[in-house]
């Protein structure tokens, strides 16, 4: 989800980048130096069923294709921030708690904020965004969907485990290179140089909004004929090695006025009940004059 962020370069002692009672150690390690990213990538050989390393992959190497963190460059984050905001459905810009978490992202977890930039065309071309959270690795501990993770990541105080995938974002322009492949690998290759494992995320399912009646659980089972899911997302993170953990009916809570529904859908919701609705992935509930909204994901595992 993407709501509209005020994007800060970091200008602080790093000392003073994270609220007080975080974890001393973890934070001095939360220098991310964009070439040592790099750097590391380059040193993990592909293996069945882990992540492919973005230098291994030839495509990439052969490609214009940089990689960058926000830290190591806070003045394209900035530049990114509003870039990518018309690739999202009106809708997932108010959910109830998501300015919480990606507000909280830059630049306390910087080092985590992935940029693609394409040095011949001189643009952004995709980002990454993902948040470092405590998970033990069992199903009972994981996070009920994106809000419950990100909610988490800003609240629990003891240090990360893990992290999350939050959103990859594909510039209009740059859509159709395979670059959300390389935005997950990038991500993963964060959560290494970090010593955080695994890499999961909570995907929204890019086709599940043709069938929005259908339950998650369902959908996510769906397979083609060469054994993949059929939703090209999850197919995208199923052929880097991902496994899915678990379907999440309820992930992203937005709650609102029944006036604002209909100006971000530009449909008319005249009486209590539900609807189907422009790119949801589920039904809207209409009740005395409130929409309630639950967006479902699919959590997916990467192990690194």
């Amino acid at each position: 989800m993407t709501p509209k962020l005020a994007l800060t370069p970091p200008s602080r002692p790093r000392a003073e980048r994270f609220r007080r009672g975080a974890n001393a150690a973890y934070h001095r390690d939360c220098a991310l130096n964009g070439e040592r990213l790099r750097r590391r990538m380059t040193r993990y050989a592909c293996t069945p069923g882990k992540m492919w390393p973005m230098e291994a992959n030839p495509w990439l190497r052969e490609s214009s294709i940089k990689v960058f963190t926000a830290e190591e460059r806070p003045e394209l984050w900035e530049l990114a921030r509003s870039l990518f905001e018309g690739i999202w459905p009106e809708y997932n810009h108010h959910g109830n708690y998501t300015g919480r978490y990606f507000g909280a992202l830059v630049p306390r977890h910087a080092r985590f904020q992935v940029l693609l930039y394409d040095t011949d065309k001189g643009c952004i071309a995709a980002r990454g965004r993902a948040i470092p959270f405590r998970w033990d690795g069992s199903l009972e501990d994981l996070p009920a969907g994106i809000d419950a993770v990100g909610l988490r990541a800003v609240d629990d105080p003891r240090p990360p485990t893990a992290l999350s995938a939050l959103a990859a974002e594909v510039a209009g322009a740059q859509q159709g290179r395979g670059l959300s492949r390389l935005v997950i690998e990038a991500m993963a290759a964060a959560a290494r140089e970090a010593d955080l494992a695994p890499l999961v995320a909570p995907v929204r399912p890019s086709w599940k909004d043709r069938y929005p009646l259908t339950p998650i659980d369902r959908y996510a089972a769906w397979k083609r004929s060469d054994g993949l899911p059929l939703d090209p997302w999850l197919r995208v993170h199923a052929r880097l090695g991902a496994t899915i953990l678990r379907s999440e009916p309820r992930s992203l809570q937005i709650e609102a006025p029944v006036a604002e529904w209909e100006r971000w859908t530009e449909m008319t919701f005249p009486e209590d009940g539900e609807y189907v609705f422009p790119s949801g992935l589920a039904p809207l509930r209409v009740r005395d004059g409130i929409g309630h909204y639950w967006e479902p994901n699919v959590w997916m595992l990467h192990e690194l």
